[in-house]
């Protein structure tokens, strides 16, 4: 079983993310995603600066966000084809829930930017985790427009990065294993 919640042992053993087209309603109520970033916030944060934030996009504001995705899309690849425009019109719209994670280093820090950002990083890991604890699935993508600058405009500061944009909702079918690395093919021994 997938997501096993039986234990902490089991669940992260048996952790896996739901692909977002494939997740739908019902997804977390307002209360329930505020234990969730609750919990992506208790992620490790060298120096107690809180590198990173959290911006939830509502659903009345994914129509907004698809024509944001697809202008962007428009100017910055002018050889954008049909389907990939129409690719983003639907990573617009699915899952029930989605929040735009952003890396929001501290550059007056003595803690090197490289910290920060992998606190961001583990700042969506932990979000993810606390998603699929409270019983709905999510999935951390990224992609082209992780990387727009006219996307981050609309998130955040040209100081941000989006470290991704976490959907979270209930699997439509059961999620689906995926290969993962032989232990002594990344492990070894100094």
């Amino acid at each position: 079983m997938l997501n096993d919640r039986s234990t902490p042992a089991a669940f992260l053993a048996t952790r896996r993310s739901g692909k977002p087209r494939d997740l739908v309603a019902p997804g977390p109520d307002a209360d329930e995603l505020t234990d969730m970033l609750t919990i992506a916030a208790r992620t490790p944060d060298h120096g107690k600066i809180a590198p990173w934030r959290f911006v939830v996009v509502a659903p009345e504001r994914r129509a907004a966000l698809a024509t944001l995705l697809t202008e962007a899309c428009r100017s910055e690849k002018p050889g954008a084809s049909a389907g990939e425009i129409a690719g983003l019109e639907q990573f617009a719209h699915q899952a029930p829930t989605l929040v735009v994670v952003l890396s929001s280093p501290r550059v007056d820090s003595p803690i090197p930017v490289w910290e920060q950002e992998l606190s961001a990083g583990a700042a969506c890991m932990n979000l993810l985790h606390a998603a699929h604890a409270a019983g709905y699935a999510a999935g951390w993508l990224t992609g082209w427009a992780a990387f727009s600058e006219t996307v981050l405009g609309a998130f955040g500061a040209a100081s941000e990065r989006i470290v991704g944009f976490v959907f979270i909702g209930t699997p439509s079918r059961p999620l689906d294993e995926r290969p993962r690395p032989a232990i002594d093919r990344i492990v070894s021994h100094w």
